[in-house]
């Protein structure tokens, strides 16, 4: 009796413990109750609790917890929060619809997470962007541009004046990988820079990656910018759009099969060559427009599969009399979202992206050039435990490179055409965002990315004169030079108190593509060339240290973070080089090495009536090229001591709000003529240090005036006034020297400015 009594009790007790460790997933889709668009980035915890999990870019989420009745929380900024009492005994699926909270947060708020995520999550050097809650940003010409928005970010700054190009942490243009749903868009610009080719009415969601790069992104030495589209209204139709002093716009979408399939259509066209007709601007044999266009489709298939197709087709058209330019970017996006259980998730993405742009004169003449890209990509989450949830995936793109070619009539000159060229980008990786304790936690990962240069084409062989001395020629499809890169990553982050938090990171980055380029602000005749056996691939390492505090409820955010960046293979021209058209630019490329430091102070305010934010980079750049200075380091092009911008907004009253910008940077690096000679009777520029001089300082204050109309049954609208430049500074675009008329035989510098004071009025609605 004895016995039996002590087995059933040794029995009885395991099998509470059993029971005890028992553990269930709850997973769903997180979405907007009136759009049914995914919400990326919203919260779901167990309340009293620090257990929780945060939605991914497709609104999914899954927290697996002990057996039981739980209270769980779900939560997002500017939506009411919901709280669910749930008996979990098995596994459920939960879908969670929230409600845009009619809680006035003020015009412009940055990052749309809870208000302490800056504290508790292990990203650092991460910028998420609401496109909503930025719309009464003042931009040039009124245009809503999420790049000149994020140039207002720290660490974050504009290529040139009213340029949509922009550098990171002294990066150039072309280390900043752009993702239109996954897609690479090559040049993000209309209007020669002045306008980016996003039309914020089509876009969703925006993360800004400066620094802690997660894994799953590659193939960029700088940042990452990742844009997600909308997924279109699956509840009702609705139809919105603006009309501008420069272009207007026109957005429609709605349900197909309501709940299950949407739509999206979202187009924008500019006429300041019509406008600039009207006005006598602009004579009537010049050609000045663009248009983009947005389109998606998607598709629910059933709770476990998820279809969506996307593409994005955009053109610029310039043209004065017998001369023309054109450029443009086209992007397709296939994806397949699918549940192999509830823990674990999977995405496969198919994409083409193609750019090109052309100069013709009249129909005697055309040189074109471009780059064509098609991918598969295979990305894997796998929520493992509240405490781990691991990434892993690959991808493989093949590029196709057209680096020039010219057209006489209809056939090719064959004396000026540049040899196409082949390439595959392949990379594998992993990640892991780990809980270590209640205070400390890491996110660690490798990438694995490899190039091979395809032919067929002929591999130069050059001589310290860049004179060809050897060629070699491989045949279509064989592999002519192959790099390999490992690139780790790893994040930590230490909570030292409920408020605050010090975190550092590490990350290396390679790039496999260059662009060829005298600009530093980035323009449409630019062009991309892949790695080969003269040109290496730039690699890049990171070391980031930061501290985040929160005051006052979350309400005021404060970070400080520092940086390193070294650079290794970075390529620059020799003097004099000529990059159009010319087949042997290999020959002319100079490697180096670069390195960037800073500090980036940030201070936000967001919520309330009155919020905006205070950003100042403290930051060097230098590079160091063998033929190049001296051999000795010199300013980069994107090098800027200072830079500091301050956004604000007032919501006066729920109608009216009033919102401004003041940016200020120190003057981009530049080369100019240190004296002059004269020789064989004609007086020539004499140069000293690359980049030795610099561009007067700039600054500018912008204004903008949000009115929302009466509401009128589903009728919506608002008028926005705008003044870029509002104190009339004539900054500094160019400099060109010249003999003075008034003293001959003295050089004079001549200042061009672009915009002084511009005005502009935009009528936005919706319906």
């Amino acid at each position: 009796m004895i016995r039996r009594a002590i087995a059933l009790a040794i029995i009885s007790l395991l099998s509470c413990h059993v029971y005890a460790q028992e553990k269930f997933t709850l997973s769903g889709k997180i979405a907007d109750s009136l759009t049914g668009e995914d919400l990326m980035g919203a919260i779901v915890y167990r309340e009293g609790t620090t257990t929780g999990s945060v939605s991914n870019s497709y609104g999914f989420y899954s927290l697996t917890l002990p057996r039981g009745n739980h209270k769980v929380k779900f939560s997002y900024l500017g939506y009411k929060t919901i709280i669910k009492e749930i008996a979990l005994k098995r596994d459920i699926i939960l879908n969670i619809d929230l409600e845009p909270s009619n809680t006035n947060l003020g015009a412009i708020i940055v990052s749309p997470e809870r208000r302490d995520l800056n504290i508790k999550s292990v990203e650092m050097g991460v910028e998420r962007i609401n496109i909503k809650q930025l719309e009464t940003i003042p931009v040039l010409f009124g245009e809503k541009d999420i790049l000149k928005t994020i140039q207002l970010l720290p660490g974050i700054s504009a290529a040139s004046e009213g340029s949509s190009g922009f550098t990171v942490r002294g990066g150039s243009i072309d280390q900043n990988l752009i993702l239109l749903d996954e897609a690479p868009v090559y040049s993000a610009s209309h209007l020669m820079g002045f306008f980016s080719v996003f039309n914020s009415d089509a876009l969703k969601n925006i993360s800004v990656y400066k620094g802690g790069i997660p894994a799953q992104y590659g193939g960029r030495a700088s940042s990452v910018l990742d844009i997600t589209m909308k997924d279109g209204n699956n509840q009702n139709f609705t139809v919105s759009g603006g009309l501008g002093l420069i272009s207007s716009r026109l957005t429609i979408e709605g349900p197909i099969i309501k709940d299950k399939m949407s739509f999206i259509v979202s187009g924008r066209r500019s006429y300041a060559d019509l406008v600039g007709k009207l006005s006598g601007l602009i004579k009537e044999e010049m050609t000045l427009y663009f248009y983009d266009l947005n389109l998606k489709l998607n598709y629910r298939f059933n709770n476990n599969n998820r279809f969506y197709l996307s593409g994005y087709f955009g053109k610029d058209d310039f043209g004065f009399g017998v001369l023309g330019m054109g450029w443009g970017n086209s992007t397709t996006t296939l994806r397949w979202n699918h549940l192999f259980s509830k823990r674990l998730f999977s995405n496969t993405t198919f994409l083409y992206s193609n750019y090109n742009y052309g100069f013709n004169i009249g129909s005697d003449a055309r040189m074109s050039s471009g780059i064509v890209d098609l991918s598969i990509k295979q990305d894997f989450t796998w929520y493992k435990n509240p405490e781990n949830t691991l990434r892993f995936g690959f991808c493989s793109t093949h590029h196709t490179f057209n680096p020039g070619k010219l057209l006489t009539g209809n056939k090719i000159n064959s004396e000026i055409i540049l040899e196409q060229k082949q390439g595959v980008e392949s990379a594998a990786y992993f990640s892991d965002n780990q809980k270590i304790s209640g205070n400390l936690s890491i996110e660690y990962g490798l990438r694995i990315s490899m190039f091979n240069q395809l032919g067929s084409g002929w591999s130069n062989v050059y001589d310290n004169n860049n004179t060809k001395v050897d060629s070699t020629y491989y045949n279509k499809g064989e592999i002519m030079k192959t790099y390999v890169a490992l690139e780790p990553r790893v994040s930590l982050n230490l909570n030292t108190s409920a408020t605050s938090s010090l975190k550092v990171s590490y990350n290396r980055m390679a790039q496999y593509l260059h662009l060829l380029s005298n600009s530093t602000s980035g323009q449409p005749t630019d062009t991309w060339i892949p790695c080969s056996s003269n040109i290496k691939p730039t690699m890049a390492s990171q070391y980031s240290l930061g501290y985040f505090r929160n005051f006052s409820d979350n309400k005021y955010e404060l970070s400080v973070e520092c940086y390193y960046k070294d650079m290794r293979n970075i390529t620059d021209y020799e003097d004099g080089t000529d990059i159009m058209l010319n087949e042997n630019i290999e020959a002319n490329i100079l490697p180096g090495k670069g390195r960037s430091y800073g500090a980036e102070f940030y201070v936000k305010r967001r919520l309330g009536r009155f919020n905006g934010w205070l950003s100042y980079t403290l930051a060097r750049t230098e590079n160091k090229i063998e033929g190049i200075n001296s051999n000795d380091w010199y300013p980069s092009k994107t090098d800027k001591a200072h830079n500091f911008s301050i956004v604000a907004s007032y919501q006066i009253t729920k109608q009216l709000s009033v919102s401004s910008s003041w940016v200020y940077y120190t003057g981009n690096a530049v080369t100019f003529p240190s004296g002059k000679y004269e020789y064989d009777r004609q007086v020539w520029a004499y140069y000293t240090e690359r980049n030795g001089y610099r561009m007067p300082d700039y600054h500018r204050l912008d204004l903008n005036i949000h009115m929302n109309g009466k509401e009128k049954n589903r009728f919506k609208s608002s008028w926005d006034f705008s003044i870029y430049n509002l104190y009339n500074r004539h900054n500094a675009y160019i400099i060109n020297f010249r003999e003075s008329e008034a003293t001959p035989g003295t050089t004079e510098a001549v200042r061009l400015s672009l915009f002084g004071i511009v005005p502009s009025i935009t009528w936005n609605f919706t319906f």
